[in-house]
């Protein structure tokens, strides 16, 4: 009887193992491992944006207007310049007829977001900045929730959670480190820009994962860059003309505005692609390790203090965007346009209906392969 008992309870033991390696090789996939790479690249081009704009600013050179023109820029010859070649509907024409006032306030959100987190700067600090910025996750989940129709489980809630609580851990690492530069002339205002920034964004990345996920990657580059060079221009004449005279220009500064230029360009040519792959919101989750990276580099170059909650909060954010995409969203995705050659190698598993439920929505497989 006992013998029995004890290989019947050894049969559960092997199914319980053998269903629980299952479960983990269904999770910890080659696609997840893409997606969690690819994200992290995201995060190494803001890296290299911020320590570009650290020495600049020591260098006397602070204009944020002209390092957002000079991408806008970049993007306008290298996309919009692409998107004049198409032909029938997705030629440039064709899309300002129809859909030029979409752009243009997707643009103007873009660049906005930009101007008045740089402008928090002036008025709040660092740590309030840090976090009032994470708003963005929460406000991008409403906004996925009832306009891309984005059905998030209960798991995706504790991993974003668990991603601020990383993000907490970063901030409370600065404080304890003495690390708070900004200023506090006028702290409500500056957290109120932050939070407009954060709103800023969430629109932004919204508009920029329907457009590439319905129509293509080059369309919402192209369009980004027109309208983007525009009103970044616009403003750069009203506002930073006298800040643009008083730079001492040299070779090392000019290096540094072209370094600043390459990663913009390559995170806004990049992050479609990813966000093509997974969600705005998840590519969300893998920026906020975008700080750390920063204080990283900020140990060796500008001599920070280390503290040992700095890979605390990686560690908490890693396992936060693990989580979240290792766990599909149910979403309904509009009919993507067809006939671009320059989204065939984006195309992914995310991309391609799956037959709906009796709701209208299909069942989607966050991360798999490109």
């Amino acid at each position: 009887m006992e013998a029995q008992d004890e290989e019947r309870m050894c049969g559960k033991l092997r199914s319980a193992c053998s269903l629980y390696n299952y479960k983990l090789r269904d999770v910890f996939t080659w696609d997840l491992l893409k997606t969690l790479v690819m994200g992290q690249v995201l995060s190494l081009m803001i890296c290299g944006t911020a320590v570009t704009c650290q020495y600049l600013a020591n260098a006397g050179a602070e204009t944020p207007m002209l390092q957002s023109f000079l991408n806008y820029a970049l993007l306008l010859l290298a996309y919009t310049t692409i998107l004049c070649t198409y032909k029938e509907e997705q030629n440039i024409l064709q899309v300002l007829k129809t859909k030029w006032w979409k752009y243009l306030l997707m643009g103007l959100a873009d660049v906005e977001a930009n101007y008045t987190v740089v402008m928090a700067y002036r008025y709040t600090t660092l740590t309030s900045i840090q976090l009032l910025d994470c708003f963005v996750v929460p406000v991008l989940m409403v906004m996925s929730w009832f306009l891309l129709k984005t059905r998030y489980r209960p798991l995706h809630y504790i991993a974003v959670s668990v991603c601020l609580l990383g993000v907490g851990a970063m901030v409370g690492a600065d404080v304890l480190a003495g690390k708070d530069p900004g200023s506090d002339s006028d702290v409500v205002l500056g957290d109120s820009l932050v939070l407009i920034s954060a709103v800023l964004y969430a629109v932004s990345n919204m508009c920029q994962e329907f457009t590439v996920k319905s129509r293509s990657r080059v369309e919402f580059l192209g369009m980004m860059g027109l309208f983007g060079t525009i009103i970044s221009g616009i403003q750069l004449a009203a506002l930073e003309i006298g800040a643009v005279k008083k730079i001492k220009w040299n070779f090392h500064i000019a290096m540094l505005f072209v370094l600043y230029m390459l990663c913009m360009f390559a995170l806004y040519s990049f992050m479609p692609v990813v966000v093509r792959r997974t969600s705005a919101t998840a590519v969300n989750l893998s920026l906020l390790t975008a700080d750390l990276f920063s204080l990283f580099c900020g140990f060796l170059l500008f001599h920070y203090t280390f503290s040992p909650l700095y890979i605390i909060a990686f560690t908490l954010i890693m396992v936060g965007f693990i989580t979240f995409n290792a766990v599909p969203t149910r979403t309904a995705h509009p009919e993507p346009v067809s006939g671009d050659p320059s989204d065939q190698d984006a195309q992914s598993a995310s991309d391609r209906l799956l037959p709906a439920d009796s709701t209208g929505q299909s069942h989607v497989t966050v991360g798999s392969a490109l």
